[in-house]
């Protein structure tokens, strides 16, 4: 887990983000490795040339496009080092000959260095500064340090460095060569890195970065030198390379051992099912009703806003600025939690129970909608039950269906309620702070929360609360590895594949609501089912997206409500978060038919039509904080529901 941190300025923080981290656990060959590396470090890197060629042709509009350069260029230059090893500078005498373990590099001498050098520094005297130029001298002197006395090329680096016995067999072999060297070398320690704070976003994250390659140079650079190793005395000391951990040396051990994986085998073409899977009309279909006793939510603790996102940019984000992340995903501001997620899980369960007026004996199964818990045994959803007190269920078992975890847990609950004829409760939660890592596009759009929801049974000849319901799963293989957790290809961090996400939704949502609109109005006023629907509460997954898709598959975008620009996308409790703030927004004030399509990860889709009474939701407190809006949208982060101001707001 890569857990997000606060810092001394009250400001949230992203460790895995500057600090690199491999999970080398999950790689077995080199090409793995490799294709790792360049996704992390090369594809938005310049070379040393494309930085001298930039400065030549006057691409460098500003100091801060420079030095951003310059800081990728560090970073993949010490791409290896600072993700796969410890650099101990030793006494030549003092490094052992035969270990296995201990590695020298082989280096080669850099191509025009002076040259490149000498243009940076130049260019950044000549360009104006973005806002702060006290601060972009400060950041500008701790890469320039690195980067002027940088001595070796970089672009064909080997991730496996020799042993001395291997560099040793050709004393031409180049290595590092340090004068002397200080112990006591000023660094910059963990906190210092984490508590960085400047004004401008940008300068914050390209500090953080400086001061993490600061680092990997504990040494008077301009004492350094290229140098044949046949060459070395005694008392000169080398940079040592060793196994930052165990991780790595079995790595090592596994490319030894020419360990790889099984090539998984092609998936077939998608067959459709022999006849269609129809949508189930809960109130023929079941001879128990289900009525909504209760929904009680827990939203995030903290807000982590678009300018949070700019501060906490990775090595391997390109520029972005937070307008551009409101614009793109409608997302002002994600909402985090500082407790786990079998926390706020409780705690969402715990409120429903108290609104609905219900016991741990009144509770006849827990279901639990997830896909970001990393409990197994027990499960979530047995968990939540010892804790709530309940003797026994005649089921407790937590549900992976990603996006569409609400319909899910609303079928499966309805089911068992005609074997119960007791209250089922459903549970739908998510925390994806600390799986997202530094991959870009989850941490813009994921955040995290948690909904309950207490199905009960209808007085008898009473209609029910839900009243369709409909799941689906799978189609083209890639669109069920549309997102995937965990991904070995990225650190084991969720991953997000948009075009394939936008696909899946797409073909579901048609799919949904050309049912819909065969299906009757089930009071026989209105057309259609469609027709009927007073408020489409979507899977909150992208403002952008989901407008687009909603509009080309006939929905008017008046009748959809959002709350995505402040909560973030909460895969399966993300309709739940968003029914709880309709009610509390005053979107819903009396009861109200609503559409609830959800789709995502796995291919999996659902809906549920049901009616919400506002007098059963269990408001928590007050909205949450509000982050300010991008200076380049020019409007407030959060619109009015009506159509206009909607499609404003989806661009």
């Amino acid at each position: 887990m890569q857990p997000f941190v606060l810092n001394r300025n009250d400001r949230i923080v992203f460790p895995s983000n500057v600090f690199p981290e491999l999970d080398l656990s999950v790689i077995d060959s080199l090409e793995q490795l490799d294709t790792v590396i360049r996704r992390d470090f090369e594809t938005k890197t310049p070379t040393g040339t494309d930085i001298l060629r930039r400065v030549e042709e006057g691409s460098y509009t500003n100091r801060y496009e420079l030095m951003r350069d310059v800081a990728l260029n560090l970073f993949w230059t010490g791409r290896f080092a600072l993700t796969m090893y410890d650099k101990r500078p030793t006494r030549w005498r003092d490094v052992p000959r035969h270990r296995s373990d201990v590695f020298l590099p082989i280096v080669t001498p850099w191509e025009d260095g002076d040259r490149k050098v000498t243009a940076v520094r130049g260019a950044y005297d000549a360009l104006p500064a973005t806002g702060d130029a006290a601060a972009e001298d400060r950041i500008f002197t701790i890469l320039f340090d690195v980067f002027g006395h940088r001595k070796h090329h970089a672009t064909e680096l080997s991730a496996i460095k020799p042993t001395v016995a291997q560099i040793l067999s050709d004393p031409s072999n180049l290595t590092f060569r340090l004068a002397g060297y200080d112990a006591d070398f000023p660094t910059f320690g963990y906190d210092e890195i984490i508590d960085c704070a400047e004004d401008s976003p940008e300068l914050e994250a390209l500090h953080r970065w400086a001061m993490v390659l600061h680092n990997q140079y504990p040494w008077d650079r301009s004492q350094a030198e290229l140098v044949q190793v046949g060459q070395l005395e005694d008392d000169d000391y080398v940079v040592a390379f060793h196994p930052r951990d165990q991780e790595v040396r079995l790595f090592l051990r596994r490319l030894d051992a020419d360990a790889g994986r099984s090539p998984s085998a092609p998936a077939p073409e998608a067959t459709q099912p022999v006849r269609p899977y129809p949508a189930v009309n809960v109130r023929t279909h079941f001879p128990v009703q289900p009525r909504i006793e209760a929904l009680a939510v827990v939203h995030g603790d903290r807000v982590c806003s678009n300018e949070d996102l700019i501060r906490n940019a990775a090595y391997n984000w390109s520029p972005m600025s937070a307008g551009e992340i409101l614009d793109k995903t409608g997302i002002a501001q994600r909402l985090y939690t500082s407790s786990s997620l079998e926390e706020i899980a409780l705690e969402a369960a715990q409120r429903a129970l108290t609104k609905a007026g219900r016991g741990p004996e009144d509770i006849g199964a827990v279901l639990v909608c997830t896909c970001t818990s990393t409990r197994m045994i027990p499960s979530v959803a047995t968990w939540i039950s010892g804790q709530l007190g309940i003797a026994q269920t005649h089921g407790s078992y937590d549900i992976v269906a990603a996006c569409a975890g609400l319909p899910y847990g609303l079928s499966d609950a309805t089911r068992l309620l005609q074997e119960v004829q007791r209250p089922v409760l459903v549970v739908c939660v998510e925390k994806f702070s600390d799986k997202i890592g530094n991959v870009r596009p989850s941490r813009m759009i994921f955040g995290d929360g948690a909904a309950a929801i207490v199905v009960g049974v209808a007085p008898q000849g009473e209609p029910p609360d839900i009243e369709y319901l409909q799941t689906y799963a799978s189609g083209p293989a890639s669109e069920v590895n549309s997102i995937i957790w965990p991904n070995p290809d990225f650190d084991n961090n969720i991953t997000v594949y948009g075009p394939e996400v936008k696909s899946l939704a797409g073909r579901y949502l048609k799919q949904m609501i050309d049912e819909l609109t065969r299906l009757p109005d089930p009071d026989g006023k209105a057309e259609s089912l469609l027709d009927s629907i007073e408020l489409v509460v979507p899977h909150q997954a992208n403002k952008t997206m989901v407008s687009q898709l909603a509009t080309g598959a006939g929905l008017s975008l008046d009748r959809l409500y959002f709350n995505i620009d402040q909560v973030g996308n909460v895969s399966s409790a993300s309709i739940p978060l968003a029914i709880h703030d309709a009610v509390r927004d005053g979107v819903i004030t009396e009861p109200m038919r609503i559409f609830a399509p959800g789709f995502g990860a796995g291919a999996v889709a659902g809906y549920s039509v049901m009616r919400i009474d506002p007098a059963v939701v269990a408001i928590s407190g007050p909205s949450p904080r509000r982050a300010p809006a991008a200076a380049s949208s020019g409007t407030d982060p959060r619109p009015e529901q009506s159509a206009d101001d909607v499609q404003l707001a989806f661009g």
